[in-house]
């Protein structure tokens, strides 16, 4: 499952933590960047020691995660990068904005190189809008002594993709770099486009998708290495106007009778994995959930979180409360009162399908509410 070495390059972690600031759950409007932590900016944990891993870079950034076993790396403060790969100009660049940035190997896989295509992937905070045309843009530096190369893109896909190997992902991306991709030294550049959004996709891979020898390349300069490799930084997906209504569904949490008593399950609620924070994207279904408790001010709720069975069955209930919890607190923070609100967590307790499938578990992994007060 995991290439354990490469003989290129590694990965480059933190020295130093960056305290980590809550995101801001307002919902979101119109034109807004819809990619979390579009910086590399916010960690989930403070990095330590060097890895050749896969799922290293999830590890360390906010929201973000390789969508193979090969290694993204990590640039932010502090990192003293070791002097075998210093001598190769890896960690020179300086970022476009912020104080970190990733950097991808998106060619190479012809002369042998380990780990030749590397790909970052992230949920975004709102599934795009089939028929909405959105907007595209980075900014990505190659190493100084890379060769360059087009068909730097961008790839929207519905489900995420996760394999297990370091594999090439061969797909038709939304958006591509159709010129090879070359700067001045030190230099960035924005790759940029627009496209009209077929489906409504909730994940975005920045990458290669393209075979080597479909592939364009350009050496630089003579001492140039037999792969490529660039940095990238800020990345932008937005709506651009005229803006389309996104059509509401007959399952919709808007559309549900809200009866005393009956368990109403709240979709799209994410968290991480074995965590309690919410996931960007679960403001979506909460600003649902923030509107009907503002239309009905009288209303008072119980959130319950449910577990799969995996795991010990009291740490289940522990976790399925602080679930419920995280999002009891979202609603305080919004300006419901505390007198409304109730939690519980019941674990692997209540489930509603069988857990030895991987879809059974992911429908008894949920959170609920239950109307107390009409």
């Amino acid at each position: 499952m995991l290439s354990l070495l490469r003989n290129t390059f590694v990965t480059v972690v933190f020295l130093l933590f960056v305290p980590l600031h809550p995101l801001p759950a307002q919902a979101l409007r119109d034109g807004d960047n819809i990619v979390p932590n579009p910086g590399f900016e916010r960690y989930a944990s403070p990095p330590v020691g060097w890895s050749y891993k896969g799922a290293f870079f999830g590890q360390v950034v906010k929201y973000w995660f390789s969508a193979t076993t090969a290694s993204p790396d990590v640039y932010g403060p502090g990192v003293k990068v070791p002097q075998d790969w210093a001598e190769k100009g890896f960690g020179d660049q300086l970022t476009h904005g912020g104080r970190s940035m990733a950097g991808l190997t998106l060619y190479g896989c012809t002369n042998g190189k380990p780990h030749c295509r590397e790909y970052v992937e992230i949920q975004l905070a709102e599934p795009l809008v089939p028929g909405q045309m959105y907007l595209v843009e980075f900014w990505v530096a190659p190493l100084q002594r890379s060769l360059l190369i087009d068909h730097i893109g961008a790839l929207f896909s519905e489900t995420r993709i996760e394999r297990q190997s370091d594999e090439l992902l061969l797909f038709n991306p939304q958006f591509q770099a159709n010129a090879i991709v070359e700067t001045p030294s030190g230099k960035w550049k924005k790759l940029s486009g627009q496209f009209q959004a077929s489906n409504a996709a909730e994940y975005l891979l920045i990458g290669n998708f393209t075979e080597d020898k479909d592939t364009r390349t350009k050496s630089p300069r003579d001492d140039s290495f037999n792969y490529a490799y660039y940095y990238v930084d800020d990345i932008l997906v937005k709506k651009i106007p005229p803006f389309i209504s996104v059509p509401v569904k007959p399952d919709d949490l808007t559309r549900q009778p809200l009866e005393e008593g009956t368990a109403i399950r709240l979709k799209d609620i994410y968290f991480e994995f074995d965590k309690h924070e919410l996931m960007p994207r679960s403001y979506v279904e909460l600003h649902k959930l923030l509107g009907i408790l503002r239309e009905n001010p009288n209303m008072r709720i119980q959130i319950t979180g449910h577990t799969d069975n995996y795991g010990r069955p009291e740490y289940n209930k522990y976790l399925s409360r602080k679930r419920a919890k995280s999002v009891v607190l979202f609603l305080l923070e919004n300006g419901i009162s505390a007198g409304r609100l109730k939690y519980s967590g019941e674990g692997e307790a209540k489930p509603i399908a069988p857990n030895d499938t991987e879809e059974g578990r992911f429908r008894n992994r949920r959170v609920e509410f239950v109307v107390l007060k009409r």
